[in-house]
């Protein structure tokens, strides 16, 4: 039975190639603000979404899991018309795109993860646990998780916002049940082979989900990989490089003639 819900989403642009971007964990689709007014929408047309316990659908009830993120994602390209699109995941979001390819590979021209969880899970050591654990109810935590992912070197006045925005587009309890699952999946078996052409931007400022992470784990499974590691760049390339990043992910996208 078809689910009354629809991910609420802002189209972009009228291009012939559709691409269906997912925030991560600290922001709605808010995320996305600082590359839209660069974005090419002639040749491609942007659904940014509002996951489950973020912006318009902050009070909507769920499970807050990859897989339930990646079935709603799947849901909203059809009601779209969408046979076949593109991805774009920022980190948590990553690992929400990587579910759909995981679990719809013929429909998906090529996935785009920017700082991308892996579909590995993410195990957090005891003290990063405890950090990530608490910041539901702690803004002082997610200011030191923000501050530690861009390398110590961002003004304090955008961590300030950065913070700010967090706490008023997410629900506490969605946040919190999301760091389960992005953390805690692990669904790397159903991509191992994978011939989606699949390409991974990092910031070399970011400790966490880093390049070396990513040749371990994205670039093992996805046969068509692709690694770009973006220097003065942390976890948050829309706001720390935002027209680098919309040129090494267009590009891509441009590369499926299809």
């Amino acid at each position: 039975m078809a689910s009354s819900f629809v991910l609420p989403h802002a189209l972009h642009g009228d291009g012939p190639h559709k691409v269906i971007a997912v925030h991560g964990w600290f922001a709605d689709r808010s995320a996305y603000a600082p590359v839209v007014p660069d974005l090419d929408r002639a040749s491609f047309q942007y659904a940014l979404v509002d996951l489950r316990g973020y912006g318009e659908a902050k009070d909507t009830p769920g499970a807050y899991t990859t897989a339930e993120g990646a079935a709603d994602v799947l849901d909203l390209a059809d009601r779209l018309g969408w046979e076949r699109f593109s991805l774009i995941g920022h980190s948590m979001g990553g690992s929400v795109a990587q579910r759909v390819v995981a679990t719809a590979p013929h429909r998906v021209r090529r996935l785009a993860g920017v700082s991308p969880v892996p579909a590995s899970g993410l195990p957090l050591p005891p003290e990063q646990w405890e950090l990530f654990s608490t910041a539901d109810t702690k803004p002082e935590h997610r200011r030191a998780i923000l501050d530690v992912t861009t390398g110590g070197v961002r003004p304090a006045a955008w961590l300030d916002r950065m913070v700010e925005r967090s706490l008023a587009v997410s629900d506490v309890k969605a946040f919190r049940a999301w760091l389960d699952s992005w953390s805690g999946d692990d669904f790397h078996a159903d991509l191992e082979g994978c011939t989606t052409p699949a390409l991974t931007v990092t910031g070399q400022l970011d400790p966490a989900l880093s390049a070396e992470l990513m040749r371990g784990t994205w670039l093992r499974w996805f046969t068509r990989g692709e690694l770009v590691d973006l220097p003065v760049c942390g976890h948050y390339a829309m706001d720390e490089a935002p027209l680098a990043l919309i040129r090494v992910v267009e590009d891509f996208l441009r590369a499926d003639g299809a």
